[in-house]
């Protein structure tokens, strides 16, 4: 990306890229109840991780999801972690915080004060969309909890 012209937001591919998360996140998640939690063993070939996906909000149109991932394979690499809202209405998911870095905006003036990318959070959207596909080709479901206060 040339750092000369300005960004100017995909609309149509970031909207593609959230509604297949939220395709993505129904089939590894079926509730969406608060405190709904599942956990995946994910292998490759040189490293095992876990993926724990955790619903922390829920309403009647949106839900909140917690996305980590615990490497085992590593203890000086920074686990990603992000929080997703799920907009039930619109079918659509999107990554509303990184590692702990809240609101992150649709485009950055670049360079910028942290250093983001022009396009941070549609890399952050297309991110989840790779590591969910992942869970979904090569996770093994070890648990399941449902902590929800109607079960």
């Amino acid at each position: 990306m040339s750092l000369n012209r300005r960004y100017v937001p995909d609309l149509r591919k970031m909207a593609a890229a959230c509604e297949g998360n939220y395709v993505r996140l129904n089939k590894l998640l079926p509730n969406f109840e608060l405190g709904y939690e599942k956990t995946f063993s994910v292998k490759s070939d040189r490293h095992q991780g876990k993926v724990t996906l955790v619903v922390v909000e829920s309403f009647p149109y949106t839900s909140t999801i917690r996305v980590e991932q615990e490497n085992t394979s590593s203890q000086w690499l920074q686990s990603p972690s992000m929080l997703v809202r799920l907009y039930h209405d619109a079918r659509s998911a999107e990554v509303t915080s990184y590692q702990n870095q809240k609101r992150i905006e649709g485009k950055y003036l670049y360079p910028n004060e942290h250093m983001r990318m022009p396009d941070e959070k549609a890399q952050l959207n297309q991110f989840l969309a790779e590591w969910l596909t992942h869970c979904l080709k090569h996770g093994h479901a070890e648990r399941e909890l449902d902590f929800s206060p109607f079960s």
